[in-house]
Parts: C-alpha cells; structure tokens; sequence
C-alpha cells in the first residue's frame, strides 16, 4: 500500500499548471468474420502437448480468441458498472453481441445511460456507489433481482485537482473517492448475497508509476508497486484481494494504456479531445504544431482500444486457467506520439509541424525520481500545452461556428474548470520522452492474440463521435 503520510508532489500534469501561468448508439465498422487457426506451442518445455486454439478477425480487430460455447457459458448473468464511460459502454456492446452466452447484462452508473443500447437483454440500474451506502446498494440490487455470475468493474471518478493543479494532481482524494466506491459496492455484493465466479478490476498504466517519470519498460504485470506517491489502483486491488479471500470470487485486473473509445462523456476521452484540436485547426485552416521536443515524437507509446480491451476481458474472466491473474492491455500496434500526429493531420486534411529544436520550449522537471530506480528526474520540454490551448478565445469562437453550423451537442469548453480535465488527458499522451510500452508475453501463453491497428482505431473513433454529434464530420478524401 502507498505510504499515506507521504506528502504529495505534482506529478507530470504539472506541466499544465506551468503552461497556463503564460496564458448515438452504434456499434465499431465491422466487417465479415474470418475465422482463423493458429497452434500455440508451448516453448518452454517440448514435451508437453500442443495446444490448438480458434482466433477469428472482425472488422479491424485481429487475433480475438473464440469462446467455446460450452453449457457453462450460456445463460450468463454478468454487472457492468460505469457503464456510461468509455470502457464501461464498450464492454456493454461486446457482451451483447453473444446474447446466447449474456443472457442477462445489468449496467450500472450514476445517471440514466448516455446512449439507448436497444439490446433486449441489458437492464439498467442509477447507482451511486459513493454517496449510498452499502446497505442501501444492496437494498436496490435485491429489489431488481439481481444476480451476477461475472462482474466488470468500470466505475471512476475524476476527483477535482488541487488548486492550480493537474488532472491526478490530488492522489490521496483520488484514493479515498475510488477506493469508498469500490468498497461500498463490494460490501453490498456481499449483503445482497451476490457472489461472482470472476471479478473483473480494470485499472491502468499508472500501476506501473508511467505518470511519474519513466518506468522500467517493457511494463509487465509483476513488476513491483511504485510508492513515490498514494495510487488508487493499489488500494483498489487490495480491496478486491480481500473481498475473494472472504467470498471465495476469483479475480482478474485488465491494465490499458492511454483508451479509445467513444462515449457521451467528453473526459478522459483521448480521441475527443484530439478531434475537437484537429478540427478546430482545419476550421481555421492552420497546421498542427506538434507541441513536445524530438524526444516525445518518437517515444513509443502504447494505446489501447476500448473495443479490443473489452474482449480480453471477457475472454481472460471465462478463461478457466486464468483465475487471479493481472493482464497487460494493449493494441500490440507499436505507435509514437509522432506517428498519430501525422495521421490526425492526414485525417483532418491539414499539414503538421514537426519539433523544432530552435523553438523557445518551457519546460518541467519532474519532481521523482524516475520509477524504473535509476537516472535523473524526466525534465519535460514543451511550447504550448493542449490545456493552455484550450483557453484560447480564438478556439472558443472557432468550436462555437462549428457547433452551429454541424448541430453538435458538448461544448468541451462551455466550463472553464472542465477544459483541465478534458484536455490535460492529451498533454500526458503527448509530451515527454517516457515510453509506455507494455509487454504483452504473458497474455499471449493464456491464450490471448488479439491486436487492431491503433490509427484505423482512431479513425473509426471519431467517426463514431461524429455521428454521436460530438464532432464535426471528417473532411472528405
């Protein structure tokens, strides 16, 4: 557990205080199935029998493992909290395409869901993890009657930051909200007598320290905790560690990167913020100043789509020799900060610039050693940030002409406190030389093969937040 004692200090968001001191429902494109067969061999000891295994292809995500349709896995009931988020919403949708195997698919958030998913076995419950108790979450499940032989846990709160602060620049109240949430909804499983075969926790690469300076790379899930600073995926683990000694649940942790994926809710929507930049810069016929030094250009970043992550995570809770297991999520499609700048300028019809080493670059060190144990705190070079970006007027009557002309429906700028948490998500994306490269190794001796080209993610992303009326329509050609 992170030491909480331990005063806390402003981790690599804190760019963005520095910077602003000078300032529908619908489903992916999907094409036609092409099952395929691969052989899995064990490497490590000849002697022991092969193992054959179907993987099939749909649309443009790869390598997904079929799930044999045994009778264990039909009639299915499964919970999905934060079902209105990026992840949550994602995981809604590739249950449902298996109806036979989900027959009952209980969501759960704060709100009424964001998107009418017109599937007829998906019911919905507003629950407020937080602000209800345990008995009172109990109360509820029990009165809808449900029962659950999964859950996928989603739920999140982005707590406000610390003044003038960063997105995750509060650690200890990102612990305390999301740690009760968690807490309350596991002692209300317990009183509503539910009890899961698998629990589902996603959290993320911040397991790995990546948001505090450069980690030891490749990140592989046994790597050991990163107590520079409180991290609520700790303290989420540990709860969901002891609530299955107690209850005999087995569990599994899903980590991705940085997640596209469409959703009604602009934050911590990587892709949204991006689109609204690009077409903002095309509305004004400018390039797209690439804001980070050489070193962030070509840094290798991994990204993980929303679609693929929710089909490892139904395959690694229904995998039988994969109880108590932490999996890496990723797109396996190596990408830099560089590469998908040049493609969110192809996308948008516009030109790019790349670093220039004569610019005048603000900078930041970080206040951490690195997390990987050794060498000098990350220095962060930039020229603007997308969070000071975002408080520019020009940009404000820009989207305010677009939003009329195309009937979209957010303005991510319409709430001044807002414009941090939307697109500060992109500066940790973009700037600085610290790889987020994780080792996929130990998914693929499970049993998982899955990838998707994360650009043609992107695209297929925006074009469902623009059919969403988040964003504009892409130019043609």
């Amino acid at each position: 557990m992170p030491d909480r004692n331990s005063i806390h200090t402003t981790s690599i968001w804190g760019i963005i205080k520095s910077s602003l001191s000078h300032v529908t429902n619908s489903t992916p494109t999907r094409g036609t199935e092409d099952a395929k067969f691969i052989k899995q061999t064990n490497t490590t000891a000849s002697h022991e029998p092969e193992k054959l295994a179907t993987i099939r292809s749909k649309g443009i995500y790869h390598g997904i493992p079929v799930i044999t349709e045994s009778d264990s896995c039909k009639g299915l009931s499964v919970i999905v909290t934060g079902a209105n988020g990026i992840s949550g919403n994602h995981m809604v949708r590739v249950l449902a395409e298996s109806p036979r195997r989900w027959a009952n698919i209980y969501t759960m958030s704060r709100h009424a869901p964001a998107v009418d998913w017109k599937y007829a076995n998906v019911k919905h419950l507003e629950l407020d993890f937080l602000k209800s108790s345990p008995e009172e979450l109990a109360e509820m499940m029990r009165e809808k009657g449900i029962e659950a032989d999964y859950v996928f846990y989603y739920s999140y709160i982005q707590v406000p930051p610390k003044t003038g602060g960063s997105i995750w620049s509060d650690a200890q109240e990102l612990c305390d909200v999301n740690g009760a949430m968690l807490s309350n909804f596991l002692k209300a499983l317990k009183l509503a007598s539910i009890t899961p075969k698998r629990f589902m926790l996603q959290t993320g690469a911040k397991t790995y320290g990546c948001h505090l300076g450069t980690p030891k790379c490749p990140l592989v899930e046994s790597d050991p905790r990163v107590k520079l600073e409180p991290n609520f995926y700790y303290d989420q683990e540990d709860l969901l560690f002891h609530y299955c000694r107690e209850t005999g649940a087995k569990w599994n942790i899903v980590r991705p990167s940085f997640i596209l994926g469409a959703a009604k809710d602009a934050a911590m929507n990587l892709a949204y913020c991006l689109g609204v930049f690009a077409a903002v810069h095309a509305h004004l016929d400018k390039p797209l100043v690439f804001p980070g030094n050489v070193a962030s250009f070509d840094v290798i970043r991994d990204l993980s789509s929303a679609t693929l992550n929710s089909y490892l995570a139904e395959w690694a809770v229904l995998n039988p020799d994969a109880p108590n297991e932490a999996f890496n999520a990723c797109d396996c499609s190596a990408l830099t900060p560089g590469a998908l700048w040049a493609s969110l300028a192809k996308l948008y019809g516009v030109e790019y610039k790349v670093p220039d080493p004569t610019a005048e670059y603000q900078s930041f060190t970080m206040p951490f050693d690195p997390p990987r144990g050794f060498g000098p705190p990350e220095k962060i070079e930039f020229t603007y940030s997308m969070a000071a970006w975002a408080y520019d007027p020009l940009v404000h009557k820009a989207w305010q002409e677009l939003l009329q002309k195309h009937g979209l429906v957010q303005d991510p700028f319409a709430i001044p406190a807002e414009r941090n948490r939307i697109f500060g998500l992109a500066d940790t994306a973009i700037l600085g030389g610290m790889p987020v490269q994780f080792s996929m190794d130990k998914t693929r001796k499970f049993g998982w093969h899955g990838t998707v080209d994360s650009l043609a993610s992107l695209r297929n992303v925006l074009e469902e937040l623009v059919e969403m009326k988040m964003l504009p329509p892409l130019p043609k050609g």
